[in-house]
């Protein structure tokens, strides 16, 4: 109980410091200053955008070319969409246009294939270029010998052609052995008019140099980036390359068939390709090759957006020209790494300097620092969006990438949303000031005329001890004027509802106030019992009070707060909930903390805005609202929420007074805990469906219809006439249901992740590993998520490192059922209310029966999590296995991998804590002495939280 007692002191002391006012703090009128403020800080955080934009962007050094004629260009006549497969363009009219523009460049080009476009040779010499034609070998002899009988034909006829190159890599890709190799070689030179070669990587001719004897030349391929060389070093180990093959074949003409580097892909050891690294190398290797006299060809021309599939990420990214045939660099001058960051910066910081002048105008109660900091991280995360939207104009989508483009960008969109929520959040609440609107108790003064309350206590199925401990709390209320209804509804064990009923007969004269119900068979659940205690209640309640039946209610309670509504507009004074008896047993103390950051966070953001969370207990009601708006919503899994929402519509004000009034339980477990969130999330998406048309628009919820429509049994009306929500309340309630759309979502990535991990292992031909930046949001996500809680935990809630972490795993841990909330809500019908388990005796199952039955009991409430944790670690692994050595991305997607497993973790965490015995009974008494092996460390852990 030590705990209890340290949260219960923080709180009153934190209650003595606040403002005893009862509404919103006047402030001096300094509105020409604060305009000017907010149009200084928005101009300068988008004029510091915009120069971070163009640091990044900053031009870099190479050196220029003296001579932009290069020795000679490799080619491939396939446009943007076409392929060697198919053909979507003129082969002639591009080649012709392709052609005139090399020889603006060159005087030579490199091609692959001769049968495939035989016009290509006069089309080359009619625009004065020699050709050093290919023949594309394959396993089939019939085509090789068809592109070698062509290559030879056009040799004969065509004086611009050179050389012939006979096969391109076949050794490399193991298509001939050497000696496969040669047979083809020499039919070839047996016939040609001009010289032979074969094209191979610089280290097969180093290891094979029995082919060196079969060409008249030697054909090498230099391509560091495949190698893992940085640019760094890139063209001086290429020199070194092509000095071992000179030493290794002394007086043995050589041509470099291929050198160069791609401007994207992934990232290979030090090789990072990028329109600047491909720039750069070109320009190095150039000057250096102009001044040794080398006779080499650039890799290549043009893009080749189809070379994906056969060669991976970097494949379509070696051209000198784009696919649109536009340069991708200059020879000289400086090298921009993008060329598109001016329209990039310009656009985020309109974006950014629009969006602030707004959102601060509006905002007014925000301390410097705060606007500040949600200034500079909003403009970050628009940025990264634009970052995100503009990955097209960067890289060549095949349709896989645009699957995943959309999925990640529906996904980012909601995950931007959720960080700019979760960030306008904390500048709030982190840095004292900013909280204009707050409430302290209001007794009623001496003399005043206390109001009737009548006391709704619905009960299910509970525990019978435990009602007993609310209904005699009540009875000891400091209030003169009240009654207490306990209804308890659907309970067919006379053993958990006669000893309330007895309890309450045998209450003394005095008690006369306290009436029990007992409803063997009703519909509606919770607010079908509430409705019925409404219709039953004294005819002179002015306030209704509603409290669980696990609650223990101070004497104070209702003297303390009745007296707010002395204003007119208020229709409903919320306490916070708060626990009893956690501190323990680790999990009830991780849930503990979990429950209190809503009510020291979330409630006082929301209560700034008059957008509080009502809760169904704890709550007073203005009586009078209920008979003109509405009961409770019987079609409603929160229809706490849904009447508080209800009531705003109708322009009745909300009161949150944060000061403990009274104290129930938390869910017995794991199971229980996650059935709770997973009811409040489908609540939520019930809530959002029947009141959409006031939350997104200025209308009112359909009358009847949007409830049936909505999929909920009843058909009740939910209300109607014009809503009276402001901006901020809407924004409020949507805002607290993004993390759990976010959750929902969380579950359909890691199904497409597994799907699409599965795709790579199974054909990496048609799926490749997502682009880097791709990924960049859900990373920025996560650290943003991971950092922004635990240092409002430390500024707000009074708790331990330890508690954080706890409170932090508890939160995580729900993931998984909330997802399943959230999608019942959406696509469900109206769902079945399930209690949530409190006040149980059951022994926890990791202390009886046999080990693996002890195990197999601990880990079920997590059992799907623990699926999916396992499909995940599983993805990790095999990724692992196959990836090459140092490739990067391969390496992000793993790490993605790990981050998206981390809820489920979490709740295999959550589910041994809560198996785990209270504190109060040593190690192994109930489980041996070799109970489960991780109890006692987790024990240990339990007295930090």
């Amino acid at each position: 109980m030590e705990d209890d007692r340290i949260g219960r002191n923080w709180l009153a002391e934190h209650m003595m410091t606040r403002k005893p006012n009862h509404g919103p703090v006047a402030a001096i009128d300094r509105a020409p200053q604060r305009r000017f403020g907010v149009v200084a800080l928005a101009a300068a955080v988008a004029l510091a955008n915009y120069a971070i934009w163009g640091w990044i962007g900053s031009p870099i050094a190479a050196p220029d070319v003296v001579s932009p004629r290069i020795s000679g260009v490799a080619y491939a006549a396939f446009g943007r969409a076409d392929a060697p497969w198919v053909r979507h363009t003129s082969a002639d009219t591009l080649m012709a246009a392709d052609l005139k523009q090399l020889a603006g460049v060159t005087g030579a080009i490199r091609t692959y294939t001769a049968a495939q476009f035989p016009d290509l040779p006069r089309l080359a010499a009619s625009q004065g270029l020699r050709l050093t034609l290919g023949a594309w070998l394959n396993r089939d002899d019939a085509s090789s010998q068809r592109e070698i009988a062509a290559a030879i034909a056009a040799a004969r006829t065509h004086k611009n052609i050179v050389r012939l190159v006979v096969g391109n890599e076949t050794v490399l890709k193991d298509i001939f052995t050497p000696r496969e190799l040669t047979q083809h070689l020499r039919r070839a030179r047996a016939a040609s008019p001009v010289p032979v070669s074969t094209a191979e990587p610089w280290h097969v001719w180093i290891k094979h140099p029995e082919l060196a004897a079969e060409v008249d030349f030697i054909t090498i391929h230099l391509l560091p980036y495949w190698e893992g060389v940085g640019l760094d070093t890139a063209v001086e180990e290429s020199f070194e390359r092509l000095a071992r093959v000179r030493a290794r074949f002394p007086g043995k003409p050589i041509v470099i068939g291929e050198i160069g580097y791609p401007s994207r892909g992934d990232v290979i050891k030090r090789a990072e390709p990028s329109p600047a690294a491909q720039a750069a190398f070109v320009r190095q290797f150039v000057t250096r090759a102009q001044h040794d006299k080398l006779d080499y060809f650039l890799m290549e021309g043009y893009d080749q957006p189809w070379k994906q599939h056969e060669e991976g990420r970097a494949g379509p990214y070696w051209g000198l020209f784009d696919a649109a045939r536009l340069p991708k660099f200059s020879f000289s001058g400086p090298i921009e790494p993008d060329p598109y960051w001016r329209a990039k910066a310009l656009g985020s910081s309109a974006v950014g300097l629009v969006f602030l002048l707004w959102f601060l105008t509006r905002v007014a109660n925000l301390r410097l620092r705060a606007r500040l900091a949600f200034a500079a991280a909003a403009q970050g995360v628009l940025s990264l969006a634009t970052v995100l939207i503009t990955l097209p104009l960067l890289h060549y989508m095949n349709p896989a990438d645009w699957v995943m483009l959309a999925l990640l960008c529906a996904t980012s969109l909601v995950m931007i949303a959720i960080m700019l929520t979760h960030l306008f959040e904390f500048v709030e609440l982190f840095w004292d000031g900013s909280l204009q609107r707050r409430f302290a108790p209001q007794p009623l003064p001496a003399g005043v005329r206390q109001p009737f309350v009548s006391i709704h206590l619905a009960c299910c199925n509970e525990p019978p001890e435990m009602v007993i401990a609310t209904i005699a709390s009540l009875t000891r209320l400091d209030y003169r004027a009240f009654e207490v209804l306990v209804v308890d509804n659907n309970t067919a064990d006379a053993a958990r509802w006669q000893p309330v009923r007895d309890y309450v007969a045998g209450l003394p004269p005095q008690c006369a106030q306290v009436r029990f119900f007992h409803l063997p068979a009703w519909p509606g659940f919770k607010a079908g019992a509430l409705n019925y205690a409404f219709s039953h209640m004294d005819a002179r309640a002015e306030v209704i009070a509603v409290v669980d039946a696990d609650y223990v209610v101070r004497p104070e309670w209702l003297q303390s707060l009745v007296g707010h509504f002395e204003d007119p507009k208020v229709g409903i004074v919320q306490a916070p909930q708060a626990h009893r008896d956690w501190g323990g047993q680790l999990f009830r103390k991780m849930m503990n903390w979990e429950y209190d950051g809503f009510f020291r966070i979330g409630m006082h953001h929301r209560n700034e805005r008059d957008a509080i969370i009502q809760h169904g207990t704890m709550t007073l009601i203005r009586a009078s609202a209920l008979r003109d708006h509405g009961q409770w919503s019987e079609w409603c899994m929160c229809e706490d929420t849904e009447l508080g929402l209800r009531l705003m519509r109708h322009d009745l004000r909300t009161v949150y007074v944060d000061q403990v009034m009274g104290e129930g339980l938390t869910p017995d477990s794991f199971a229980a805990f996650k059935k709770q969130r997973q009811r409040w999330a489908r609540g939520g998406m019930q809530i959002g469906r029947a009141h959409w048309r006031a939350l997104f628009g200025t209308g009112a919820s359909k009358d009847d219809g949007t409830a049936r429509a909505a999929g909920f049994a009843s058909g009740e009306s939910v209300a109607t006439g014009a809503s009276a929500l402001t901006l901020a309340q809407r924004y409020h309630f949507l805002a607290g249901w993004l993390p759990w759309i976010g959750d929902a979502l969380h579950l359909v990535f890691v199904a497409a992740a597994l799907i699409w991990t599965t795709g790579m292992l199974a054909s990496p031909h048609w799926f490749s590993y997502p682009i880097t930046l791709l990924l960049l949001p859900l990373a920025v996500f996560c650290v943003v998520k991971l950092v922004i809680g635990p240092l409002l935990y430390w500024r707000r809630v009074p708790c331990s490192a330890g508690g954080i972490a706890g409170a932090a795993i508890a939160g995580m841990g729900l993931s998984h059922a909330i997802a399943r909330g959230v999608l019942a809500g959406l696509f469900g019908g109206a769902g079945v209310f399930q209690i949530t388990a409190k006040g149980g005796d059951a022994v926890p199952p990791a202390t009886v029966g046999a080990w693996g039955a002890r195990v197999s009991g601990m880990l079920a409430p997590a059992r799907e999590e623990l699926l999916l944790l396992v499909a995940l670690w599983t993805a990790i692994a095999a990724v692992g296995v196959t990836r090459s050595t140092g490739h990067v991305e391969s390496a992000v997607w793993m790490v993605m991998l790990g981050l998206q497993s981390l809820p489920y973790l979490a709740a295999l965490i959550c589910a041994v804590a809560a198996a785990l015995p209270a504190r109060s009974v040593p190690a192994g008494v109930r489980s041996g002495a070799r109970s489960w092996g991780g109890s006692r460390l987790l024990q240990r852990l339990s007295r930090h939280i």
